[in-house]
């Protein structure tokens, strides 16, 4: 199963969401930013529960063909189970840059779920 995170075009979002990536529960605390030096987004991922760091600063680079799972190499944090894969992938057919930018986030959908293997 997977979720699309609720996204907008503020430079700075902050939200909690309740999920069970590979069945295993998480309160997570997530936060997307975007940074103008590197003209990128990033996110940052929190256990709520905890308000445990458990991934800082992950660009969002969009897929293309292949999928490119941003949390593959985070899959031995909370003991390897749990943490799932994370997605950037196109809303549209053809948005305007082949990676999110300052004013065309919406042009792309972030997807987090279950691990997927590989």
């Amino acid at each position: 199963m997977y979720w699309i995170l609720p996204l907008t075009g503020a430079p700075r979002q902050v939200f909690t969401l309740a999920l069970s990536p590979d069945g295993i529960p998480l309160k997570a605390r997530v936060e997307i930013r975007y940074l103008p030096a590197p003209e990128q987004w990033v996110l940052s991922l929190w256990d709520a529960d905890t308000d445990t760091p458990l991934v800082s600063h992950i660009p969002l680079i969009a897929s293309h063909g292949a999928l490119n799972d941003l949390l593959k190499p985070f899959r031995y944090l909370r003991n390897g189970k749990g943490l799932g894969s994370l997605f950037c992938l196109k809303a549209v057919d053809t948005p305007a840059t082949p990676d999110p930018k300052e004013k065309n986030l919406d042009e792309f959908q972030v997807l987090w779920g279950d691990t997927l293997e590989g």
